[in-house]
């Protein structure tokens, strides 16, 4: 039988406390860390449930159309806007909206050009490329003999 002296068993006793505030202190640590991924799953299912419910509710901008535009500055655009029957051209830059013209809907949608017109300088570019081609395949292919 061995009869340990105070002096041992004070380190023995506190070798097993020391081991005892790591296991407390990974014990808190997985709480939180339980907590946080507790407090990610309900974000994630509060996001689900929004898209979900925000499906069902009518746009507030279901009533308007943009039925054309073109910019006439750096930050200046005229807008087409259709709300309900009627057609509003408006002004849109400089954070400023502004009403400059409206007008009933057309009964018929706009005709939108299929093709764009071509303009003269492209048409003659490929005149003067497919004359230049027909030039090329004419000419002699053997090569120039200089004496």
């Amino acid at each position: 039988m061995s009869v340990a002296t105070p002096a041992s068993q004070n380190g023995s006793l506190d070798a097993l406390g020391n081991g005892g505030e790591a296991l407390i202190g990974m014990a808190v640590l997985g709480k939180t860390a339980a907590a946080l991924a507790l407090v990610i799953v309900i974000i994630l299912i509060c996001t689900a449930l929004l898209k979900r419910w925000s499906n069902h509710t009518t746009r507030h901008g279901a009533h308007l159309r943009v039925v054309g535009s073109t910019a006439v500055g750096n930050r200046e655009r005229i807008v087409i806007v259709e709300v309900e029957d009627t057609w509003l051209v408006v002004g849109v830059g400089g954070g400023r909206i502004t009403k400059l013209h409206e007008r009933p809907a057309p009964e018929a949608p706009p005709a939108t050009a299929s093709t764009p017109p071509s303009s003269g300088f492209s048409r003659r570019l490929s005149k003067a490329l497919a004359a230049g081609r027909r030039r090329d395949s004419s000419a002699p292919t053997e090569p120039h003999h200089t004496p």
